[in-house]
């Protein structure tokens, strides 16, 4: 099976987490309860491409990491989570997960393959997570539903030297369709805070549901 992601693009995910790249026209577009986001127009599409730095307390790496793969877990504390599941194509674990919009907007999907490394750099323990758009014969189109093609997200995490970890991540996504400017500024500056507290959340209570899951 071909690799889904180059060695480069891991690299590229976690070299900015102890410092963010910001030249060339990144501006910073909210800092709020310890998160910080920038955005950077991208002209091919009209959107912004993100990058958002922040952290979680009382919480270590590859807990976070756990967390954030574990898809039935997830439909559980994400309150956006429509559908979300995982399949195998042809060999490929290929992700399906199907996002609420409000109303009287349609809810947009994505299938999307993603991979986990468990990474030394020079003796730093830094766990990436990688994902992007794929395209499966198998997954077609909903009607009603928004097929989201270009959407490519990078997740490093590393512990912040305490009981906590730092957090970089690198996102873009292209949601179709005419969505209002004041939804996506909302999505960015309270959306993205929010689930940050979600995840921290989850976080906290995944020891309580493993165990319940076991039993």
């Amino acid at each position: 099976m071909a690799l889904q992601f180059e060695e480069a693009e891991f690299q590229e995910a976690y070299k900015e987490i102890d410092e963010p790249q910001l030249e060339g026209g990144w501006e910073l577009f909210t800092d709020i309860s310890g998160i910080q986001i920038y955005r950077l127009y991208d002209k091919r599409t009209g959107l912004y491409k993100y990058k958002i730095i922040g952290g979680l307390a009382n919480c270590t790496p590859e807990l976070c990491a756990d967390v954030y793969m574990d898809l039935k877990y997830r439909k559980s504390w994400d309150g956006y989570v429509k559908e979300l599941s995982e399949k195998v194509y042809d060999g490929k674990p290929v992700i399906y997960w199907e996002v609420k919009y409000p109303f009287p907007m349609a809810n947009r999907d994505y299938v999307y393959v993603r991979e986990r490394r468990d990474l030394d750099v020079d003796g730093r323990k830094i766990w990436v997570i990688l994902a992007k758009s794929a395209s499966v014969a198998q997954q077609p189109e909903k009607s009603g539903v928004i097929r989201v093609h270009d959407y490519k997200q990078s997740l490093a995490i590393e512990s912040d030297g305490g009981s906590g970890i730092k957090v970089f991540m690198n996102y873009f996504d292209n949601p179709g369709g005419s969505i209002p400017s004041w939804l996506i500024n909302w999505a960015a500056k309270s959306g993205v805070p929010s689930f940050i507290t979600d995840l921290q959340k989850a976080c906290n209570n995944y020891a309580s549901y493993c165990k319940q899951v076991k039993t």
